[in-house]
């Protein structure tokens, strides 16, 4: 029901008062002047209204019920007679709409939403240029969750940062209790929140106070209508009763918790006046025309919303009916008024009752979304982790538990009473989740230091060798340790970059200079090259011309070449060239077999000696000393295998061949020894 059935009490008194003549009702004005909560039985007020109509004339009685019924209409029938009317219309609906109008008589804020940008993914510098124009070119009142966004995403990354910047600090041998950091980001940052605070303070001190006025202007209003009731001039009052009206619709919003019991004061009020208007009955009918054809279109659209398919749109509307009801039209004719109130109070019913199912059904809704919830639960909690190796493997899981949590909050609401148990259920399940993951980090993050040092120990090596002109073996140790830094794992990725950046400075500024050396080589090689070249034409044409060639004339080819120097790795294929003349002018000098061979081989070890080929030379000394292991263990055999022929003839021909064959083998491994002298009297390392 309306709140005026509260006042219907003292809507009686005001009938008792309007039997008595209108200078009786100017003497006992002030005595009518009710509390609207006046706490009076319905049944003693039903006798004392019977006992004062008993004195009264037919017109006055005929006042009095119009005034009554009027009373009626707006408290909606109170009388035991109509007790049972009151319980089917469910007062429950109606107080609930009463509730909410009370609620929205404040001023109403701006519904208006500013677009939500994605802020989680905004660097500090941008959150702040993003608050700066909040702050600064928005209303305040618009602001408030866009503010509370950016505020989330900044202390979270400022909470990255500071954390970043105080492990390097640790890191770098301070001490935790010196540690301070300042950025003029954060600085300006607080301002800013700041001055959005002393805005938000100040609109709201100064819708209070404007609410404040509004209420004092209200109670004015209320103040002359009882002068106006008190002072009654049958002439003028009506009008300036119409322009209290108008004055007190014009007023904005009061606090709420003073509405109801302002509104029921003015409607006391309004009723007392009425009373009075008996004395001019063409002016009441036209005002109950008036009010009954706006009463009835607010009907319809009540009884429109109660079919109204969105149902949080048709309650919030029909607050606003309410209210209009309420503050905007008056009292209607007696024989409408119960008609009238029966219809808007059922469409109120419809719309509560439809409300109140839809409700229901999203509450067993809700109760589905707790089965659903906790099944994503027992996923998280019996998600496997222990196999987890590699930073691959964290990352595909977390992937995982993320889809999981993304699941489990697109389950849907919950019943209030069951949101913390569920809510802490999955705040555990995800918690061992995080736990196995922070214990890995955490151990990845010690490697991470171990591979640190590693690799700044490699920078130190790689800066210290940088300078140096000992080209052959400081190239071999910067190798290596190239080699060593690819094995080293990673190190944390603040240091990452930076370590990197001069690691790689160290070794190319080496190479660098390396490399220009070897240009410088490079040249004077080429040149060697072509005077080979030449000289390798030289002694074919000698060979061809058949000219003399003696072994001294081969010790000077050859020792003449070696002087020449080394030729560019690409044109090395010119050593086998010479080799091969050589050993042609060799053959051109009718000697034996082991003498050639011993030519050729130190012309070799030669080229070996001029390239510094130091690897090669050692295995060349290994594979000598097992051609002579070879050799004498192929006589040592085949010795043996002639004892199996010792009453053969000394003609017979396998005794002859076995013979001939240990005899070439003896000889091949005096060749092998040669050159295993030779290679002794070397001198390299």
């Amino acid at each position: 029901m309306l709140d005026e059935k509260n006042n219907d009490m003292s809507a009686a008194k005001v009938e008792e008062t309007s039997a008595k003549t209108n200078q009786e009702l100017k003497t006992d004005a002030e005595k009518v002047t009710v509390d609207p909560v006046e706490n009076v039985k319905e049944v003693e007020v039903e006798t004392d209204v019977a006992k004062v109509v008993e004195t009264m004339d037919d017109a006055e009685k005929e006042a009095v019920e119009e005034v009554q019924e009027s009373v009626t209409d707006t408290v909606a029938t109170t009388t035991p007679e109509t007790s049972e009317k009151v319980e089917d219309t469910d007062d429950t609906a109606i107080n609930e709409i009463e509730e909410k109008v009370a609620e929205s008589s404040e001023l109403v804020e701006e519904t208006e939403q500013l677009e939500m940008l994605d802020y989680k993914s905004m660097e500090l510098e941008q959150l702040v240029t993003e608050l700066t124009d909040l702050v600064h070119g928005k209303p305040v009142l618009l602001i408030k969750n866009n503010i509370n966004e950016i505020k989330t995403a900044f202390n979270k990354k400022f909470g990255d940062v500071l954390a970043t910047e105080k492990e390097r600090f640790l890191t770098e041998g301070g001490n935790e209790i010196d540690f301070h950091y300042s950025n003029p980001l954060k600085t300006t940052y607080n301002g800013l929140l700041y001055e959005y605070k002393v805005k938000r303070d100040a609109h709201y001190s100064s819708v209070e106070k404007e609410l404040t006025t509004n209420l004092s202007s209200r109670n004015q209003v209320i103040e002359q209508l009882k002068y106006l009731i008190e002072h009654a001039d049958g002439n003028t009052m009506y009008k300036q009763f119409r322009s209290l009206q108008d004055t007190w619709r014009t007023i904005g919003p009061v606090p709420k918790a003073t509405y109801n019991d302002t509104w029921k004061t003015y409607h006391h009020h309004v009723e007392r006046f009425y009373d009075l208007l008996h004395l001019n009955n063409d002016l009441r009918d036209l005002d109950f025309k008036h009010n009954l054809e706006e009463k009835l279109k607010l009907v319809t659209k009540a009884e429109e919303l109660a079919e109204h398919s969105d149902i949080n749109f048709a309650f919030k509307e029909l607050q606003v009916i309410h209210k209009l009801w309420k503050e905007e039209v008056g009292p209607v004719g007696r024989e409408q008024r119960e008609e009238v109130w029966n219809r808007f109070s059922a469409a109120t019913k419809k719309v509560h009752d439809k409300r109140h199912e839809h409700f229901k059904e999203l509450r067993s809704e809700y109760e589905l979304n707790v089965a659903k919830k906790l099944a994503v639960i027992e996923e998280i909690n019996a998600y496997e982790t222990t196999a987890n190796r590699s930073r691959s493997e964290w990352q595909k899981s977390i992937k995982e538990i993320e889809a999981l949590r993304d699941k489990f909050f697109k389950c849907g609401t919950v019943p209030r009473a069951k949101n913390e148990e569920v809510w802490q259920l999955f705040k555990d399940a995800t918690h061992k989740f995080n736990k196995a993951k922070n214990s890995y980090y955490k151990e990845v993050k010690e490697e991470q230091l171990t591979n640190l040092k590693r690799k700044q120990a490699l920078v130190a090596q790689a800066n210290a060798l940088k300078e140096s002109d000992d080209w052959e073996n400081t190239t071999n140790m910067m190798k290596k340790i190239q080699s060593d830094w690819k094995k080293v794992g990673h190190v944390p990725r603040k240091y990452s970059d930076k370590l990197w950046k001069e690691f790689k400075d160290a070794c190319n500024h080496y190479f660098d200079q390396l490399h220009e050396v070897q240009d410088a080589d490079s040249k004077e090689e080429i040149g060697f090259y072509e005077a080979k070249k030449a000289m390798l034409e030289t002694i074919k044409k000698a060979i061809e011309d058949k000219q003399e060639i003696t072994l001294e004339t081969i010790d000077t080819y050859i020792s003449t070449w070696r002087g020449l120097g080394r030729v560019p790795g690409d044109k090395k294929y010119i050593e086998g060239k010479f080799n091969k003349v050589i050993e042609a002018a060799a053959v051109s000098l009718d000697l034996d077999k082991n003498a050639i061979e011993m030519l050729k081989f130190k012309n070799v070890i030669s080229g070996y000696m001029d390239q510094k080929n130091y690897r090669k030379l050692d295995s060349e000394q290994l594979y000598v000393r097992k051609k002579i292991d070879d050799c004498m263990k192929e006589v040592q055999q085949l010795e043996n295998n002639l004892g199996f022929f010792s009453n053969a003839k000394a003609d017979n021909p396998l005794v002859i061949n076995v013979r001939k064959n240990i005899e070439q083998y003896k000889s091949n491994a005096q060749i092998w020894k040669d050159k295993l002298a030779y290679l002794r009297t070397l001198s390299y390392s």
